[in-house]
Formats: structure tokens, sequence, C-alpha cells
């Protein structure tokens, strides 16, 4: 009887044992795994908004929810660890670089709605095993609770503030995720590429005497028309020009102006966010002398960017926004510079295709604007 009580009890701390799990000398945790038989290893991370979570040691299943999230996948080349999308970009599906060289993302099933302010489905969720969920633009709580009520673990990133291209929070958003994804030499890669554009940007056109400069029809949560702006517009700033929606000191980031601020300013440039064309376009028709009336207009200084707004900012159309924007400010100083060869030359790195002319069939792309007889494919959505 002895003999059996003490072989019973040796069983029992074995199977305790395997049920807690133990440390390893790397400061892992192993348990048993939901998603395999073997016992997996975790790694504890602190994400953007300061929570401390604990993923799995090796990633190769991913979602990602909220504007923005799945485009700091594919700047990372994770797009294989993927395995659900956002309804959001099958019902938009252009205008976004990523998913236009990346257009096998559109076949996996959908996790919920997506859009700004919108919580995934939690049963979509749990439906395709994902081993990490990588979330933005959400606050702790919902974080908590999409973690709490799927248990599967949750990763907050952040864009940050990007008034120029080079912005911390976001750089260590793409480490972060780099390395839970095995992908840390790609992050610094990136962050190299975008810091090395900025500096090359900055360096060319410092010093020199700027023109006023505006931008309208910024997408903001949906488009927008002529007053939508930029107070801190990326590629001006990283261009010095001078930017007169700065003038509105109260403000910061995104604002509404009104159109008799533009007339008072009267900027030498106009650039048109392609974006809120449509919208711009059609309230020409209704007004036209009020536009007639800039003198951008009259002298024919009224130039198409590629929006770079849409489901957050893609970082790699601002960048080439700002070749072009260069090249038609500074023709001298850009002589040597093609926009459209520059920018597939980001798309290709950042995204893995060179996609420029795709954009500009939607949206117009680099050039003059007529707004008399202009005209756009696509427009962004005006509710998303």
């Amino acid at each position: 009887m002895k003999k059996f009580l003490a072989m019973f009890l040796i069983a029992m701390v074995v199977v305790v044992s395997g049920c807690i799990g133990s440390s390893s000398s790397r400061g892992t945790s192993t348990a048993t795994s939901s998603y395999g038989k073997a016992s997996q290893q975790y790694v504890q991370i602190t994400d953007a908004l300061g929570r401390t979570v604990k993923v799995p040691a090796n990633v190769t299943r991913v979602v990602a929810v909220g504007p923005g999230a799945l485009r700091i996948l594919v700047y990372l080349n994770a797009t294989k660890d993927v395995v659900g999308i956002e309804e959001f970009e099958k019902r938009f599906p252009y205008g976004r670089p990523y998913i236009l060289a990346h257009p096998e993302l559109l076949k996996l099933p959908v996790i919920g709605p997506g859009g700004p302010g919108k919580l995934p489905n939690f049963e979509a969720l749990i439906k395709v095993h994902p081993q990490v969920i990588f979330m933005v633009f959400v606050s702790r709580n919902e974080a908590d609770e999409v973690q709490e009520k799927t248990g599967i673990p949750v990763v907050v990133l952040s864009y940050g503030t990007l008034s120029n291209f080079t912005d911390q929070k976001f750089f260590n958003s793409l480490l972060l995720a780099g390395k839970i994804l095995g992908k840390e030499k790609r992050a610094k890669e990136v962050i190299r590429f975008i810091e090395e554009q900025q500096s090359y940007l900055e360096n060319l056109t410092k010093g020199l005497k700027s023109p006023k400069v505006y931008v309208g029809g910024i997408g903001y949560k949906g488009a927008h028309g002529i007053t939508s702006t930029y107070t801190d517009y990326a590629p001006f700033t990283v261009l010095h020009l001078n930017n007169i929606a700065s003038n509105l000191k109260s403000r910061n980031g995104w604002a509404q102006v009104d159109k008799e601020f533009l007339l008072k300013e009267n900027p030498d440039y106009i650039f048109i966010d392609e974006g809120g064309l449509k919208i711009i376009l059609g309230d020409y028709k209704s007004n036209p002398d009020f536009y007639n009336s800039l003198k951008a207009v009259k002298d024919g200084h009224v130039y198409g960017v590629l929006p770079y707004n849409f489901y957050n900012t893609n970082i790699g159309i601002a960048i080439a926004d700002a070749y072009y924007i260069g090249k038609v400010v500074y023709p001298e100083r850009f002589k040597d510079i093609d926009p459209v060869k520059k920018a597939n030359e980001i798309l290709q790195f950042l995204d893995g295709k060179p996609v420029y002319s795709e954009l500009a069939k939607e949206f117009g792309g680099f050039g003059m604007i007529n707004l008399a007889s202009g005209n756009v494919t696509y427009g962004l959505p005006t509710n998303p």
C-alpha cells in the first residue's frame, strides 16, 4: 500500500508540474498551446499602451485590426503570416499600395467590419486561430476586452503623430512587431530607408526661400473638399515649405479652414490630395468664382498628389508626394529626379510592388489639375 501511495503522489506531481509550466533561463515560459500538440514557449513584451502581454515565442499566425495595422505587417514582409482581414479592406480595395501589391490578402476570411472606432468580431477572430492580434487606435480597455473575450494576446501598435516621416512611436511599433514576427532585421531596414528619404529631402531644400503653399482635399475619417488640410502636412515639413495652414496657431494636425482664409492667404501653389478631388471638382462647378479668384488657380499652379491618408497614413505615398511637390516648387533642385520612378522605388521597397501606375489610374497621379475640365475615377469614401 505504501509503495502504491508513493507512486500515486509522484504521478500527481508530474501532472501538476505540466499544467503550470516552467521558466527557462531566457525568461520565457512554457505552456500547452491550443494551436498544436507540443508545448509553446512565450515571451513577455510591452506594447504601445504600456500593456504587458505574453506572446508566443514563435508566431506564424496573426491578424491586424484598425486603421493602418495591416500596412505595418506588409512593411515587415509578413503577409504570409496574416490569416484574416477586415471587411473594410475588401470593400475598398483601391488607393492603398499595401493592398494593391498584395491582392491575395483579399481572399482571406473576414474578422470584423474595420473602419475607425470599430472592434472586430470576436467569433470570427477565434475561428481563424491567430496567435497574436495586432491593433491600432484602441484604448487600453478595448484592447483588454478583445484579449479577454478571445483568449488571444492583443498587442497595440502606434503610428504616432507623423508630422514628418520619422516618428519614434511608429518606429518603436515597427521594431516591436518585427521582434514578435522574427522580422527585426526588416524592421530596421524600413526605419533606415525612411530616415534616409527624409534626410535627403531636408538637405536638398534646406535654406531655400519658400513660396506660400497649401494642400486641400485631405482625407480624415472619409473624404473632404478644398478646405480640409493639415497644419503640419509632412511633405511640406520635410521640404521646409511655407504652409499657410501652419498660421492656424490654435490647431494642430488636421484642420478645416474656411474659404475666406484661403482668399486672404492666397497661396502661390495649391496641391490637391486626389482623395478629395471628386468633391473639389463638384464644388468648382457650383462656385467657380471662388476658385478662379485664387492666385494659384489663375497662375495655373494647381497640382494633384496621391492621397496618402487612406485608412491611416500611407507613408510611402507621403514620401513620394514630397518628391513630386519638390519637383514642382524647386525644379532646379530636383532636376535629376523623376517623381514617378522615385514613387515606384519607394512603393517597391515598402509594399513589395511598384504600383504607382495603378494609383494614377484610380486618382489621376502627379500632374497639373484643370478644375474646369478635370475628372477622376475614384475618391476616398465619404463615410468609411
